[in-house]
Parts: C-alpha cells; structure tokens; sequence
C-alpha cells in the first residue's frame, strides 16, 4: 500500500524536471543487502512524486542479510536525492542510494542507516568522517579453460605498474575513467596492479557517507561497462590462489565539522599526525579483530590476509595489528606527509556502509576514552617471527573468517554499532556462509587425497 503522496517540495520539483530535460525516463530507488550489492526498482519519471516519498516496497526475506520473514511488512526506500546519479552507459536512468523504512520509521538493519548513525555520533563530537577509497579490482575475460586478463601480454610474474598490458586494456580504461570523472569524482591517477588483470582507481576523498554511495555504484558500474565490452569485472579479493588480491585501503580523516579543517593534520609531528589522529588508531587497533570480519566479509578475504603466496613475494596485506609511518607491512599506516589513516585490512568486497561505521565507531572510541597507540612501528613487520611478536605484544589478525566472526561476535563495539538485529543477523549470515564453505571439497582437497591414501 502507497503511503500518502504529498506535493514535491519546489528542490525535488526542480530536480525532477532537471532530469527529465536531460532526457531521463527512468529512476532506480537503490538499496543494498548485507553484501553491499545493489537492489531496488525501476520507476517511470512520471512516479517520481511517489517514489521519493516511499512507494517502493520490498520483502526483505527475498534478499540476503536483510532481518525479515515473509510475512512482515514490506521494507521501503526513501531515495537520497543528493546522491542522483544518471547511469554513464544508460543516460536514461538515474540511480539514487536510498534508506530503508519500515511503516514509516527508519528500518534498524538498514545497511546505511547504520553509517548515517554514527556519523551522527561523530557531528555531535565537532567531527565530519572523511574518506577515500583506493579500489582495486580485476578485468578478466572468459577462457576455454576458465578465466584470464584481456592481454595476451600480461602474464609478468610481477606485472605491477607495467605500461603495455596497461594500454591494452586502455579502451575499458578509459571507459571506467571517463564516467567516474563525468560523475565529478576527480581521478588522480590508475594503474596496472601487482597481478594479471588487476588494475586501480585513484579519486578524491569525501565524507563518508557520499564514499559509501560512490563505491556501491562503482562497482555496479564497473561490471556493467566491462560487460559491454565482452570482458567481466571482479571484485573477488583473491582469484588467483599465486597472486596478490584486491585490496579497498580506507584513507581516513576527520574534519572540523563548522570550517573544515583537518584535525588529523600536525606539521610538528615526525609522521604528520595529531593527537586525535593517534587515539583514532588506537581504538582502531583494539578493535581490529570485529572491524576486520565487515571490512574483510568472505572466507576468500582471508586467503588474501597472508605474509606470503603471492607470484611477486609478499602479499602486501597486513597480518599484524600495529601501525606505522608510511609503511605497507602494518594494518594501520600513515601515508608520507600525514594528515590522515590508511587502513590496509579491507579488502574490495567490503559492503562500506558497515565497514566505515565500524571503523569509525572505533576511532570515536579511541578519542572520547584518550587512548594511546604507543610508538609507530617503522621496521618492517614481516621479518619478525611470530615469537618476537609476542613479546612485543603484537597480534595477528583472523586467519579465516570464521575466526573473524568469532571475534565479531565477542566485541561489544558490534552490536553497539550495528543494533541488535543487525548485529545477529550478520553473525548468523556469515556463520553460515563459513560452515558452507567446510562442507564443500576443493579441487585441492581431490588433488591431494584422492588416490594418497
């Protein structure tokens, strides 16, 4: 049942007729479920009254990680209209992120009700959350065999920056980079990454909620636009069991919510961090076990979080809970010139929306009770031996995700973040999904001991 429509106020009345002088016929009211993949609906122009207003409904229970049974009341988005976004490789469609209400009131598992809510608790601190986001994935296309890059040239071992197999690959490149700047998100620089196929995004930094929505369409687009090519676009973490995977480091700042001013930045520090920038790491580090189950959210994130495996030698994710200046080997770095956090423990697969509330639910943490990360680390991590760890009180992070959603389950910081429901519901989802994972056999599970013993 369609909730009362009221006349549009005169901003969505003249968006409204913005779009549709661009030639827009259609809007998508979008959502995500647990997986932070996009859901939603196709609305003629001609509704756009009614779908800013709610008329959108869904059954939850249909969807992955959304807390419903099928006989409650359907779940309802109420569009953002900041985030209108018209499709690149469709102009007749805008997408806009949107929030899930139940009967009219916010709906408590909301993936980005979720993130609006700490953010809220940052505002009433002084503090807008800043991010950026570095997404790696991979463009591959299919084989008789399987799977491989698009270039027939990019077999390096170390295929990291190399400029041929860059170029050829330019035609979807340039496609990806095209729309991402039409859409006025500022790319800095792309490149080749560490493994066949795998390349990088560079754009500039926003809040954190506007990131949240620009990566979930990201990766929606970028599927889109390499199919059109007859290529597929991955954002598994680790496709390839000999090369690196696809990391999504989070670069995190909190900024003075009335000027602007960034408050992680201190010239007189060695590494360029303030005092606030130092307990945001700290409550970053304690709670780095929970964080990493949203930021890394799939049994394959953790083949990804190795000291080694990879065909170029290092796996370049962290292992350890530590931080450091601008050093790859901690989870926590703080890039050269300082002034902001880089969170190496993420991989591509994040759903952002729960993994930057975590984050940042922590970092507020570590600044409202004055803690102290000690000293940066500034060796490199992986020549200790996990005995020398140990006396310097360093902990790894999990090994699968199994352990990560023990760990999950165990922080208070989890339900606080997340709410009851959505706290359970992902516990639950994700406890599932690892005792799917130990009920199939692997081809290496065949190889090894079919006709071993």
């Amino acid at each position: 049942m369609y909730p009362e429509i009221k006349p549009l106020s005169p901003e969505l009345k003249s968006l409204q007729e913005r779009l549709q002088a661009q030639g827009v016929k259609y809007a998508m009211a979008s959502f995500v479920d647990i997986h932070g993949l996009c859901k939603g609906k196709v609305v003629p122009m001609s509704h756009f009254d009614r779908m800013m207003q709610g008329s959108e409904l869904f059954t939850g229970a249909a969807l992955d990680g959304v807390p419903q049974d099928i006989s409650d009341d359907e779940v309802g988005t109420i569009p953002d209209p900041a985030s209108a976004t018209v499709l690149p490789w469709n102009p007749e469609i805008v997408w806009f992120a949107s929030d899930l209400h139940l009967v009219g009131q916010p709906f408590e598992a909301c993936n980005r009700t979720i993130l609006k809510g700490v953010l809220d608790q940052a505002a009433a601190m002084g503090y807008r959350f800043n991010l950026g986001i570095e997404t790696e994935f991979f463009i591959l296309k299919d084989t008789a065999t399987g799977f491989g890059p698009v270039s027939d040239r990019d077999h390096l071992p170390k295929a990291a920056y190399a400029l041929p197999t860059l170029l050829d690959n330019y035609k979807i490149l340039d496609r990806i980079v095209s729309a991402m700047n039409g859409l006025g998100w500022d790319v800095y620089s792309f490149d080749h990454e560490d493994a066949q196929g795998q390349f990088e995004t560079d754009f500039t930094y926003c809040d954190a909620l506007t990131m949240a929505d620009r990566l979930t369409f990201f990766r929606f687009m970028v599927k889109e636009l390499a199919r059109e090519q007859g290529y597929f676009a991955s954002f598994m973490p680790k496709p390839y069991s000999n090369q690196t995977g696809s990391g999504a480091h989070y670069n995190m700042s909190l900024a003075d919510l009335a000027t602007g001013e960034n408050l992680f930045e201190d010239a007189n520090d060695p590494c360029g961090l303030s005092k606030l920038g130092y307990q945001f790491i700290a409550g970053v580090l304690r709670h780095a076990k929970a964080i990493v189950a949203v930021t890394c959210p799939t049994v394959n994130s953790y083949k990804r979080l190795v000291r080694k495996g990879s065909m170029s030698g290092f796996t370049w994710a962290p292992v350890y809970i530590c931080y450091g200046d601008n050093n790859r080997t901690n989870m926590l770095r703080i890039p050269m010139g300082g002034g902001r956090v880089e969170c190496r423990a993420a991989d591509i697969s994040t759903n952002l929306y729960l993994g930057a509330a975590m984050i940042l639910a922590a970092g507020l943490e570590g600044i409202r009770e004055g803690l102290d990360p000690g000293a940066p680390h500034t060796e490199n991590m992986y020549n200790y031996s996990l005995a020398e760890l140990k006396t310097l009180g360093i902990e790894t992070l999990p090994k699968t995700l199994g352990e990560a959603i023990a760990d999950f389950a165990a922080d208070p910081l989890s339900k606080t973040v997340m709410g009851p429901l959505m706290y359970q519901t992902y516990v639950d989802f994700k406890t599932q999904e690892w005792e799917a994972y130990h009920c199939h056999v692997s081809d290496w599970e065949i190889e090894r001991y079919l006709k071993f013993f």
